[in-house]
């Protein structure tokens, strides 16, 4: 089959002779890839950030499809089912599954992640087929009136952003600032309007995400030195009663810090690595500040999703800026990793 594959810092090729997947345990099933995604955490590998990621690693972890076959021990699927995966694979029966910590669980791993979650490697999305263990679990039925295209973003990038406004604890009325405009970041902004915020500030060094975060009804905030006196300035002198924090680095995590209001919630879900981070405790104590870190679970939440989706209370796709075919994704990474797309899709 077709599949892309890493092979080193900046290096992914797609190869025609991958072998095909098969079951291999009584939960599994394969999946006939009909859609997936370029996710900002795939930029990671790519970039050459995670140290002994293996080589030959078939990469891709968002992705919807068509079940092709399903073991023994599946029973809430069938061959025909549309089917879009949860990017996190989990059990469902550890301690932890049983408490919707999905992330956390016993045996968890990421699509075409290597090991870097968990302790087995399992190939990923960008390819024409996928082993799913656990499918019971990480598969969910797509509607008939959903489309493959807003159905993938339930799986991951939906998910971590509406992760992300909960966990900040959006309440209706409030002021919410999204510190970094990516396809999270938007998709974290679209979730604080389901939640009832009365107005968002959406803070970017990029012109383009600053411009679509506007078409969606968010006020544009460049970012730069003076990036917290701004918000300030446009709250009245009180900051941000929410702040959602979708970029992963130290510089973002101190702007969230920095514009968030007394008493206010910082949630982060950009993928954080730091161990140095030169934490504002002093101010962090002055205005009482709550930070917390999530980890989107599409396994607890893509039911709530996917009715947002059905209802056009959000419809993710608007995220998009390039539809590509499977042949030419590593021209789609290029692109993602130089700022010129937003979002990628490939179509096998």
């Amino acid at each position: 089959m077709r599949a892309l594959q890493w092979h080193g810092t900046r290096r992914v090729a797609v190869a025609d002779d991958v072998a095909v997947p098969r079951i291999e345990e009584p939960g599994d099933a394969l999946v006939r890839v009909v859609r997936s995604a370029i996710c900002g955490t795939d930029l990671h590998p790519y970039r050459g950030e995670i140290a002994q990621f293996t080589p030959g690693t078939v990469t891709g972890h968002e992705f919807t499809g068509v079940v092709e076959a399903v073991g023994p021990g599946v029973h809430g699927l069938k061959p025909g089912d549309r089917v879009v995966a949860s990017d996190i694979i989990a059990c469902g029966h550890c301690r932890n599954c049983r408490r919707s910590r999905h992330y956390q669980c016993e045996r968890v791993g990421l699509f075409g992640y290597d090991t870097v979650v968990g302790t087995r490697a399992y190939p990923g999305g960008h390819a024409e087929y996928v082993r799913v263990p656990f499918a019971d679990v990480v598969l969910l039925p797509i509607p008939d009136d959903v489309g493959d295209e807003q159905a993938l973003f339930v799986g991951d990038v939906l998910a971590t952003g509406y992760a992300c406004a909960v966990g900040a604890e959006v309440r209706p009325g409030d002021t919410v600032a999204v510190v970094g405009c990516g396809p999270v970041g938007l998709l974290a902004l679209e979730a604080a309007w389901t939640l009832g915020a009365a107005r968002v500030l959406a803070v970017d060094p990029l012109e383009s995400r600053r411009k679509l975060a506007a078409e969606r009804g968010a006020h544009p905030v460049p970012d730069g030195p003076h990036v917290a006196q701004q918000v300030i300035d446009l709250t009245e002198g009180h900051g941000a009663d929410a702040v959602l924090e979708a970029v992963g680095t130290d510089a973002s995590l101190l702007t969230a810090l920095h514009v968030v209001g007394p008493r206010g919630v910082v949630c982060a879900v950009g993928a954080h690595a730091s161990e140095a981070l030169p934490m504002p405790t002093r101010l962090a104590f002055a205005k009482e500040i709550t930070l917390r870190f999530a980890v989107g679970d599409p396994i607890s939440d893509r039911e709530t999703l996917m009715n947002l989706v059905r209802g056009s209370r959000i419809d993710p796709t608007f995220i998009i800026s390039h539809r590509m075919p499977l042949s030419q994704a590593a021209e789609g990474f290029r692109l993602f990793d130089s700022g010129a797309a937003g979002k990628v899709v490939l179509i096998p």
